[in-house]
C-alpha cells in the first residue's frame, strides 16, 4: 500500500476544487489500472472541495501510479468562483506519505455492512462470473472500500475490511495532520516551476 497526501497547500477555493477533480481523475485512473485507490478527504469548508486528502493505493503497480502523480499539480483555467479574476493558473500537491505506525484499532462488527456484487473491469473473464467482489460500509461514517482482485468472496471480504479499517484510520490521521508542524511543511512546500503533471479547463483535461 502506497499513501499519499493531496493537498490544496491551503490555497484558495480554485485549489480546493482542483483537489477535488484531481481526485476524480486518480480514481478512474485506478480502476482502469486493475488498481484499488481509498480515499479520505478532510471536511469541505463549502461545496467546492476539501483542502486536502489521504489517498491508499493498493494492488501491483501502485509505485509506479504513485510516482506518476507525485509533485506538484498544475491546472490552468478561468476561476469558478470568481468572476473576471485575472489569475488562471492554480497548484495544488501531492506527496508520499510513510505507512502507518501500529496496528490500526479494529472495527466494531456491528459498525460495518458488507455487500457483494458481481465484479466488472479489469482483472479478466473469471472476474465476472460470480458475486466475489465486496463493498465494506462503515455504517457510522458512510465510509466505503470495495475490493474486487480475488475470485474468492471471502478473500475479498478480508481485504475490504481491512482496507476500511486503514482509511478510518487515514481520516484520523488527515485531521492531526492539518495541526502538526510537519503537515504544514507539505502544505508550504509546493513548487510551483515545474509541475508533474497539467490539467486544464473547466474539464480538468490533461494538457
Amino acid at each position: 500500500m502506497i499513501r499519499l497526501l493531496v493537498t490544496s497547500g491551503r490555497g484558495p477555493a480554485e485549489c480546493r476544487i482542483a483537489v477535488a477533480k484531481a481526485l476524480a481523475v486518480m480514481e478512474r485512473e485506478a480502476e482502469t489500472a486493475g488498481l484499488g485507490l481509498d480515499i479520505a478527504a478532510a471536511p469541505r469548508p463549502d461545496a467546492h472541495g476539501p483542502g486536502s486528502a489521504i489517498v491508499a493505493v493498493h494492488g501491483d503497480g501502485a509505485r509506479c501510479f504513485a510516482q506518476s502523480w507525485t509533485g506538484s499539480l498544475l491546472w490552468t483555467a478561468a476561476s469558478p468562483v470568481r468572476a473576471h479574476h485575472k489569475r488562471k493558473n492554480w497548484y495544488i500537491g501531492v506527496f508520499e506519505l510513510p505507512p502507518a505506525a501500529g496496528a490500526a484499532p479494529p472495527l466494531a462488527p456491528g459498525d460495518v455492512r458488507f455487500e457483494a456484487f458481481r465484479a466488472g473491469g479489469p482483472g479478466g473473464q473469471h472476474q465476472n462470473k460470480t458475486e466475489s467482489a465486496v463493498r465494506a460500509v462503515h455504517v457510522p461514517t458512510g465510509l466505503a472500500v470495495v475490493a474486487r482482485g480475488h475470485r474468492s468472496q471471502h478473500r475479498n471480504k478480508a481485504e475490504a475490511l481491512e482496507r476500511l479499517t486503514e482509511l478510518l484510520r487515514a481520516g484520523r490521521e488527515l485531521a492531526v495532520l492539518a495541526v502538526q508542524t510537519d503537515a504544514h511543511a507539505s502544505h508550504d512546500r509546493l513548487e510551483r516551476g515545474r509541475p508533474a503533471r497539467r490539467f486544464k479547463g473547466a474539464d480538468f483535461l490533461p494538457a
